[in-house]
């Protein structure tokens, strides 16, 4: 007999639950739930090329990207070794 009432709990669990669920929060959790612009729109976000010139302008522009950065990098760190020889000049006269 005690196993009869577990199943009837059961059964009004399984069913009382998600109706319960949906008096409390309602049925609309997009509207009260949603973060507004959490995600990017189409034109922010990435666009994969699948024409060849798109692939080449893509490439060509990660390209230039490149090298932009690696001049970048490179002129900063030839001012910091002209720094840095300068500095070990001036305690060399310093001394």
């Amino acid at each position: 007999m005690g196993g009869l009432n577990l199943e009837v709990f059961k059964f009004g669990m399984y069913l009382m639950f998600p109706i319960g669920i949906m008096y409390y929060f309602g049925t609309n959790l997009d509207d009260r739930f949603s973060v507004p612009g959490f995600w990017p729109k189409p034109e922010q976000s990435n666009k994969v090329p699948y024409d060849r010139e798109e692939i080449h302008a893509e490439l060509e522009r990660l390209r230039a990207k490149r090298l932009y950065l690696r001049e970048k990098r490179l002129a900063a760190e030839a001012r910091a070794a002209a720094l840095n020889q300068n500095q070990e000049s001036a305690q060399q006269q310093h001394e």
